[in-house]
């Protein structure tokens, strides 16, 4: 690969691919992490790029299937969010339109859990992964990672407005995801 070729194409290419990213998120901080995508994906198919003008267009291209991937997994992260919204909700013994508080509430809730702990949490609620799943994910034992939930659901329980929302059931010590 020829780093000043790369460069130059970056040069050559990167303000119009911003422009055409950032008029097609929600929140144009957005643009600039897609932008390094497509970057990214142009260096390491570098082989794949062909010679300008046609350079121009594939990345186009690729930007586009970054944008596409980007609204996939932002779609994803607002149904999780709702799911879980309605979830606790429901165990709260209310309806989600009933409290529009509830929502700033478990996000603080979350924030107060550590980072692990906050993310093993949501990819066993949200995400559907087991326990042991969610620990190979963050690479960390299936049995700490028990712990880790059953401690941060003790954690979340004490919390004022949360405790029916994250009481633990039986079935739950198995698999944490979603209630059917």
């Amino acid at each position: 690969m020829d780093r000043q070729c790369f460069e130059q194409l970056y040069r050559r290419t990167a303000r119009d691919l911003l422009a055409y990213l950032a008029r097609r998120v929600e929140l144009r901080e957005d643009a600039a992490d897609l932008l390094a995508e497509v970057y990214l994906v142009a260096w390491r198919r570098w082989h794949d790029v062909p010679s300008a003008p046609a350079d121009r267009l594939w990345l186009f291209g690729v930007a586009r299937r970054v944008l596409l991937e980007h609204r996939t997994r932002e779609v994803r992260r607002a149904a999780g969010a709702d799911r879980l919204r309605r979830e606790l909700a429901v165990r709260a013994g209310g309806t989600a339109q009933e409290d529009d508080a509830r929502p700033a509430a478990v996000r603080a809730a979350l924030e107060a859990l550590s980072g692990l702990d906050r993310e093993l949490l949501t990819l066993t609620l949200w995400d559907g992964f087991t326990v042991a799943e969610a620990a190979a994910v963050v690479g960390i034992r299936a049995g700490t990672a028990r712990v880790r939930l059953h401690r941060a659901r003790s954690r979340l329980e004490r919390m004022p407005g949360l405790r029916s929302a994250v009481r633990e059931e039986a079935a739950e010590t198995v698999r944490c995801g979603p209630v059917p």
